[in-house]
């Protein structure tokens, strides 16, 4: 395949934030899911060559998108099975509890920083990140090369209907995107091999995954190998905004950090998976307190 640069959509570039304020980081993410876990199969970069900082435990890459996307493409042009994950703040603190989570997270092969909250942490414990790269915007990021490059995607999650929706938009918003193949994510554990032989026959470039955090990061960590894709992203609920089944944010509640309060007004029942994040800036500010963390 072809590698190389050109533009590409970019993150929000986070700024610093006091205490006072910090609660309004975290939630900047649309997809609000965070991304799989890797195969352990070396980067493309020589491992001591990634850059990351160690959130609460989980390592997160200091990349920006346009880094993101530069490192996907090197994944695909070496053709290994990787896993990229988007990880936001909600993650983190599942997995302070959930050791085999930790334990995938920090052996993908790509981990982004998903949420204003992962970025204000990440400068609280060491030299932060560049900024965000959340799980819709590289989606759509994606979609945008890969109609330029000829790379293929699957699209595997949401309810049904919605992934064949979603392939659609993308296909009319960037002419020349070929999609293999699409399959909902309501399918039951004896139907999971013959899942994954679907995936595998269709032969994707990159496999978009949106069954919900964590079991999207187990789910593609398990089977990794079995689906042969050179790439596979765990998105959450990006499906269901390129489909149209759930809107994003103004503009202006993306710029100010406040993506969350909006899926909380638009979501009520969301405010039970919300009580994750005081606890994860309690944790984020002992933590560097007790001088834990930094870069890993």
């Amino acid at each position: 395949m072809t590698a190389g640069r050109d533009g590409a959509p970019r993150g929000w570039c986070a700024g610093e934030q006091t205490a006072a304020n910090v609660y309004n980081w975290l939630r900047g993410d649309c997809a609000g899911e965070a991304c799989g876990a890797g195969s352990g199969v070396k980067d493309v970069q020589r491992e001591e060559q990634r850059s990351r900082v160690d959130i609460l435990g989980c390592l997160v890459d200091r990349v920006t998108m346009h880094e993101a996307l530069t490192r996907i493409e090197g994944f695909l042009a070496q053709g290994a099975p990787r896993q990229v994950i988007t990880l936001n703040a909600e993650i983190i603190v599942a997995a302070q509890t959930q050791p085999a989570l930790r334990e995938v997270i920090n052996r993908a092969d790509l981990v982004t920083p998903d949420g204003a909250g992962v970025v204000w942490a990440a400068r609280q414990l060491g030299k932060g990140v560049p900024e965000r790269v959340t799980g819709i915007d590289l989606t759509q990021a994606l979609a945008h090369r890969a109609a330029q490059r000829g790379w293929s995607l699957f699209l595997l999650g949401a309810r049904p209907g919605v992934a064949e929706k979603a392939a659609r938009k993308l296909q009319s918003r960037y002419p020349g995107l070929r999609v293999k193949g699409v399959r909902h994510g309501y399918f039951q554990a004896s139907e999971e091999a013959e899942v994954v032989a679907a995936v595998a026959a269709a032969d994707p470039d990159i496999v978009l995954v949106a069954l919900g955090a964590p079991r999207q990061e187990f789910w593609i960590h398990r089977h990794l190998q079995e689906l042969r894709a050179p790439v596979c992203i765990g998105v959450g609920g990006s499906l269901d905004v390129i489909a149209g089944e759930v809107p994003r944010a103004p503009a202006f509640m993306i710029r100010h950090n406040l993506e969350w309060l909006y899926r909380l007004w638009r979501e009520p029942s969301r405010w039970k998976r919300q009580k994750a994040l005081p606890v994860f800036v309690v944790r984020v500010l002992g933590a560097k307190g007790r001088g834990r963390g930094g870069l890993g």
